[in-house]
């Protein structure tokens, strides 16, 4: 074991740290290292992370786990903790690295060597037939992925991009439903739910028998707070959805063939000649996606269609699919299809669906006609990934993206796609041949400049190997989770004097008060390049009423210094300012100048030290000056830590001329750029997104129709917003950032 320190603090300097041993866990996969610490009550956290192999390109699988969760979970009987290491590579002498972070805001490394036993793997997950070995780009945005079948009782299990076996289930489960959530695995069995935590502890969680469940089946998917699960019960076939919490809690039920009967009755039309009792698969639901931007739930039915429905009512608000097939003889439900222009092609047999970054509906498009209803529609004996933008105005849903593979790969039965970061994906085949006892399934990554990074293929029997497959990021958990949300917010402009200084708002919605740190930058900037910087920014804190409730020029002056500095955040110029405060729900204001009225650049930030918390920031927003060149408002905020958030962004001009404000932006446009600086949405004047209906929805139109707004879908990461004058016009303007929760 080696011992380092790393940051002089005396609470690192003062713990004693002995790792004393290991023991193996419920897999391979899995072990438990015994730490000895000397005073448990200082550490904050303790970080693992996993060696990747030699010449492996993936991020170290990785696990943070707070010492209040190591205590609530049973791991921490001082001065012992039981540490769970997971995703360790089978057979395989694994080098482990480990961070311990205290409250004083140092910490100390470690590292340890776990050789594991081998793994006996029936699915062959861990031996891919490598149709292309992983690329050494470093672009693809995900690195681990969950596969889901039934050719096994280890069901599911985790590989990494580089094909090797990194993690199996471990409740003795072989079944074909399963998904990541609440950074654990859940699947459903039977008419029950069982959570496998990445520890290996697995829990009954949910008996849905007194519902009538007889069988989950199909997806789990994400829902609007929990997962949604496919059913069948009593007295319907795979045509009825129901979502839980994380605990298993029923939280909302839809049934398909009530909702499509009750439509036919109130349009004139006869359900009895589309919509049967089981066991008859006339829907055959094989998946949903929960869109946050208008509160709608997409539902899959393999047989007929893709059908939107209004989250809370469950009526039908749309509906995409081949009009050649049955349910289109129907007026009550015709009357809701969306026409696709040519050029594009509608979905036919789909699976998984989902919502992609751009807000547009992602689609694995099989191909394949009906089984049941008839006429069956087309066949095009070859499988797709599909990208479509819907216009609900236009009703129409018109093909943006596709991956067709020179339409040389038939998987007519299961498959998926998923967006990881946006344009990257991966692409499940689940089922490659329609001769299943030569079938096979194929795995492929794409990274944004359309690459092929890996390609795997897995013999299979049917859809039993990889059913569905996600990806799932391993490489920074944290425990307890994180969900999605905004983060934090920064944004850089020009502060002079009068209405031109750096204004951020923010609201904290919830019951809970929320730790944030507050900064504001000055100095510190020109290491990345900039000149013309603020000499010494003074930052002060109003709450909704307009009082002052916090104030600093420089941050070592600042009461709560040392929360500033136990979090990271400490400024690396002593004339820049900082805050740390704790903040009831409500809305506030923070205020950056210049303690000289000399102009310059500056950056405020608003940083949430406890986004477990039951209260969110909501809305975060910066009123600033927009010039040229350097001087643009740009705004950045993190997306946090799993799963994806929607976000509505806007940049407004005009509309504060209304408060006061003068000197505004005329036409301000507003681009939105991921970590790699990538351009991946952009609008002028916001009534010319499609999906400017959302916007309008969720109460957040502008009122200048040439101001703009984007509604994103973003997965978890930074992103930044650069707000411009068209045609190089200058002004006041204000960059927000809503979390639509």
């Amino acid at each position: 074991m080696v011992l380092t320190h790393l940051a002089g603090a005396n609470q690192a300097d003062d713990t004693t740290i002995t790792i004393t041993g290991h023991t193996a866990g419920a897999t391979p996969f899995i072990s438990k290292l015994t730490i000895e610490v000397s005073n448990t009550t200082l550490l904050k956290d303790i970080q693992f992370a996993i060696d990747p192999k030699p010449g492996s390109v993936t991020r170290p699988l990785s696990g943070t786990y707070a010492n209040d969760y190591l205590v609530s979970r049973g791991f921490e009987h001082p001065p012992q903790i039981i540490l769970p290491v997971y995703g360790l590579y089978a057979g395989y002498a694994n080098i482990v690295r480990l961070t311990y972070r205290f409250l004083d805001g140092s910490s100390k490394e470690s590292s340890t060597r776990i050789t594991t036993a081998s793994f006996d793997d029936p699915c062959g997950y861990d031996h891919p037939t490598i149709l292309k070995a992983r690329t050494s780009n470093t672009d693809l945005s995900y690195d681990y992925i969950m596969v889901k079948g039934s050719c096994s009782n280890f069901e599911p299990a985790i590989i990494d991009t580089d094909g090797a076996l990194r993690w199996v289930g471990t409740a003795g489960l072989s079944i074909g439903n399963a998904t990541f959530f609440d950074n654990a695995v859940y699947l459903g069995h039977g008419h029950q739910l069982t959570r496998i935590d990445l520890d290996g502890t697995a829990t009954l969680v949910g008996d849905y028998s007194s519902l009538g469940v007889k069988n989950c089946h199909h997806n789990i998917d994400r829902g609007k707070v929990g997962i949604i699960l496919d059913v069948d019960t009593t007295t319907d076939y795979n045509s009825v959805s129901i979502e839980v919490d994380a605990s298993g809690r029923v939280l909302k039920q839809w049934n398909m063939a009530a909702i499509i009967r009750a439509t036919m009755t109130a349009g004139g039309d006869d359900p009895s000649q589309f919509v049967y009792p089981s066991p008859t698969d006339w829907f055959h639901l094989n998946g949903v996606a929960y869109n946050r931007a208008d509160d709608s739930l997409i539902v899959s039915s393999r047989e007929n269609f893709l059908m939107c429905l209004d989250y809370e009512t469950s009526a039908i608000k749309w509906i995409l699919g081949d009009p050649t097939k049955k349910w289109y003889q129907f007026p009550s439900l015709r009357k809701f299809a969306l026409t696709v222009p040519q050029g594009s092609l509608p979905p036919i047999g789909q699976h998984a669906p989902s919502i992609s970054y751009d807000q547009n509906l992602l689609v694995f498009d099989n191909g394949q006609s009906s089984v049941f209803n008839v006429p069956r529609g087309d066949l095009r004996r070859y499988a797709a990934a599909r990208k479509y933008k819907i216009d609900l105005e236009a009703k129409t849903a018109t093909e943006v993206w596709n991956f067709e593979a020179s339409q040389s790969i038939f998987c007519p039965f299961c498959g998926s796609v998923y967006e990881d970061a946006p344009k990257n994906y991966l692409i499940d085949y689940a089922l490659e041949s329609p001769v299943q006892q030569n079938a096979f399934a194929r795995l492929l990554g794409l990274n944004a400049a359309g690459e092929t990074i890996f390609s795997y293929r897995y013999p299979t029997f049917s859809c039993t190997t990889i059913y569905r497959a996600l990806p799932v990021h391993l490489e920074n958990t944290k425990f307890p989770t994180i969900g999605p949300q905004a983060l934090n917010l920064s944004t850089r402009g020009l502060v002079s004097a009068g209405d031109n200084v750096l204004i951020g708002g923010f609201i904290i919605s919830g019951t809970d008060p929320k730790s944030m740190v507050l900064r504001a930058l000055g100095p510190s900037l020109t290491r990345f390049g900039l000149s013309n910087v603020l000499s010494d920014p003074v930052l002060k804190v109003y709450n909704s009423s307009g009082t002052l409730i916090a104030a600093n020029d420089n941050w070592q002056s600042d009461p709560n210094h040392f929360v500033v500095e136990a979090n990271g955040l400490t400024p690396t110029n002593r004339l820049e300012s900082a805050t740390a405060q704790t903040l009831a729900p409500g809305a506030y204001t923070v205020i950056v100048r210049g303690k000289d009225p000399t102009p310059g650049i500056g950056l405020v930030e608003l940083y949430d030290l406890s986004p477990q918390s039951n209260s969110k920031v909501a809305n975060m927003s910066t009123r600033g000056s927009v010039g040229t060149g350097d001087d643009v408002l740009i705004s950045g905020f993190i997306v946090g830590d799993v799963a994806s958030a929607t976000v509505v962004v806007r940049a407004l001009g005009p509309s504060l001329a209304s408060y006061g404000v003068s000197g505004v932006l005329s036409n301000p446009t507003l681009t939105i750029y991921d970590s790699t600086g990538s351009v991946i949405a952009s609008n002028d004047n916001w009534l010319d997104d499609v999906n400017w209906t959302d916007v309008r929805k969720n109460g957040l139109s502008p009122t200048n129709t040439s101001e703009s707004a984007l509604v994103l879908h973003l997965p978890a990461g930074a992103y930044t917003a650069a707000v411009r004058g068209v045609n190089g016009a200058t002004g006041n303007a204000l960059v927000e950032v809503y979390d639509l929760h």
